[in-house]
């Protein structure tokens, strides 16, 4: 049955390929950008991914005006501040985002400072209170899972108060998104596994929880079929150009699923497992996606089982009586992460991981219970449950 009511939006423009750095110079000129700065970290500086970039820039006649590569793991309002002073410095009239979740987040809140005035970001935090458009903006990824390059959301750490600031609006949305496979080709084989994991949990979320919608269910389906397929095939092969291109679009259509469908149990056991042990967030998601397909399974089974198809191929699906699908879909993902850590040693349980305590799960239960992202979720779950759920994965 059709929802009854549902909205979806996506503005950001998606440019994909193996050549698609080199269409960035004239992106940036129909938006009368001359003097872009680049932001990202030392990591993706040292692996040499500014290189085709700037050769790129230089090829349509654009030259970065400055550089600032010391964003951390974690960003935080100083780096916000330091980066826009680096603009402000050098007259730059664009951002080109180039790594991960992190420089995107930064990036963004770099753009609100820069293009609204002052320095005091808290100002800014919350939900639309963004008073109008802000600079032109890219976003080039270096890893294939945030999703945060077509998302309207960004997420600051205030050390002094050991908080993390939430900020959302539209106009935090990127105008482009390249997706350029030579980006990807030498990220190691536990971050590919670890992205693509938490990619495949914002698709698996945003089909299975309560505010799902036929639109964002094509992109889910779509996502997860690409991920399935391109995971275990690009950390065996890390110079295959088309499955790293497969990886990064997946990604991308899984963060445009869920950030019009939203996500639930699973994220709200990571943000949890993020805040108390500091594990990465991929690694969380990989962790609980099976044990929260489980406890849902009673609620939602068939649309678990409708997975199947995406995730195993049509000649499984059909030779799975329905009834026995969800079992299916979720043994399929248990099967992918056991496969993920016999080729790259990800961790299957909070045991292996050696950073989590098992006197410490009531207090992610309880933080998982507080959770936003917890009122999507399509069954409700009580404080009992949730550390029932994460005895299980404890291992």
């Amino acid at each position: 049955m059709s929802k009854s009511y549902y909205e979806f939006f996506c503005p950001v423009k998606i440019i994909a390929g193996h050549s698609a750095l080199e269409h960035i110079p004239f992106e940036l000129s129909t938006l009368g950008a001359k003097r872009p700065m680049v932001l990202t970290d030392a990591g993706v500086r040292k692996a040499g991914l500014l290189a085709p970039v700037e050769a790129a820039l230089n090829s349509g006649g654009i030259e970065v005006a400055a550089v600032f590569d010391d964003v951390p793991p974690d960003s935080s309002l100083a780096t916000v501040r330091a980066a826009a002073a680096l603009y402000r410095e050098h007259d730059c009239d664009a951002i080109l985002a180039i790594g991960g979740g992190s420089v995107i987040d930064t990036s963004k809140a770099v753009n609100i400072l820069v293009s609204l005035g002052g320095d005091d970001l808290k100002v800014y935090a919350g939900a639309h209170n963004l008073p109008h458009p802000l600079k032109p903006q890219f976003v080039i990824p270096t890893t294939s899972g945030t999703g945060s390059e077509v998302t309207l959301a960004a997420v600051i750490s205030d050390p002094e108060r050991s908080v993390k600031l939430p900020f959302a609006s539209y106009y935090l949305m990127p105008n482009a998104t390249i997706l350029d496979p030579r980006m990807t080709l030498t990220l190691p084989a536990h971050i590919t596994a670890m992205t693509g994991m938490d990619a495949m949990t914002h698709a698996v979320e945003a089909y299975t929880c309560l505010a799902a919608n036929p639109i964002s269910d094509a992109y889910a389906t779509a996502a997860i079929q690409k991920i399935a397929n391109n995971l275990l095939t690009a950390i065996d092969e890390p110079k295959n150009a088309d499955a790293r291109l497969e990886l990064a679009q997946a990604s991308t259509m899984a963060g445009i699923a869920f950030s019009n469908a939203m996500v639930g149990l699973v994220h709200s056991l990571g943000h949890a497992t993020g805040a108390v042990c500091h594990l990465p967030h991929g690694l969380c998601m990989s962790l609980y996606l099976p044990y929260a397909l489980e406890f849902n399974k009673s609620v939602n089974g068939a649309r678990i089982g409708e997975l199947l198809l995406p995730l195993a191929g049509a000649e499984v699906y059909a030779k799975t009586p329905p009834a026995q699908r969800a079992q299916a879909a979720i043994d399929f993902i248990r099967r992918l992460r056991d496969q993920l850590h016999a080729k790259t040693q990800l961790p299957r349980t909070l045991q292996e991981t050696g950073k989590v305590r098992r006197d410490q799960l009531g207090e992610i239960a309880d933080r998982a219970l507080n959770d936003g992202s917890i009122i999507f979720n399509p069954k409700e779950a009580d404080l009992g449950q949730l550390e029932a759920i994460l005895e299980k994965a404890w291992g």
